[in-house]
């Protein structure tokens, strides 16, 4: 998963605000590890609305004060924003864990555009291998909310290492009956990298709750 930031910095988003700028801090944060890009701007209503669901989902899932063992998840913000105060701003009220790029980081738009990114806010889920396993999980997590990790989890394959008996490392066994459903809901085709992704479909309901990016 760290190869898609491979040669950029990532920025935590903590008082500090400390550089990510080595493969090996990379991997320590993003590797083994479901990864949401949430992308979104101040400018934009409708990302203003969803942050706040956003925070609390993944504070849910990573804070130790909610969950023994925080979950394998990292988010980065990718920045649609106008300029760098608006960012910043965003920002300032999201947890600490969050990572975002410099803001004149290219990336920020070139991701966009590969993973085509029409409405904002967007939320595209990665498995650890960088392949995508939903183009956009906003609607998921605004009606799931922290139950959809467990979702993503089982159909990505993310190994929780650190509770496996050795032997179950190479040959674990089926986690629940659901999980071939959600395998077959979560279906996709490697994304290459700079490739158009798969559309999604967007109901009068949809657009109504998202806005436009380009």
């Amino acid at each position: 998963m760290a190869s898609l930031f491979s040669g950029r910095v990532l920025i935590r988003n903590n008082s500090d605000q400390d550089e990510l700028d080595t493969e090996a801090e990379l991997s320590r944060r993003l590797d083994n590890r479901l990864v949401l890009l949430f992308f979104g701007a101040r400018s934009c209503p409708q990302c203003q609305a969803f942050a706040p669901v956003l925070r609390d989902f993944f504070v849910q899932l990573t804070d130790e004060f909610y969950v023994l063992r925080a979950a394998q998840l990292a988010l980065v913000y990718v920045s649609q924003d106008s300029t760098e105060e608006q960012q910043d701003l965003f920002l300032r009220d999201m947890p600490k864990k969050w990572l975002f790029l410099p803001f004149e980081d290219d990336l920020r738009r070139d991701l966009g555009r590969q993973f085509s990114v029409e409405r904002l806010p967007a939320v595209v889920v990665l498995k650890p291998s960088g392949d995508v396993l939903t183009l956009d999980a906003a609607d998921e997590i605004r009606r799931l909310g922290p139950a959809c990790f467990a979702n993503w989890q089982e159909a990505a394959e993310v190994l929780d290492r650190s509770f496996l008996q050795p032997e179950d490392l190479d040959d674990p066994a089926p986690r629940s009956l659901t999980e071939p459903l959600r395998r077959c809901k979560y279906r996709v085709e490697p994304a290459a990298r700079g490739a158009r992704g798969p559309g999604r479909e967007d109901g009068p309901e949809a657009e109504g709750e998202a806005g436009e990016l380009f």
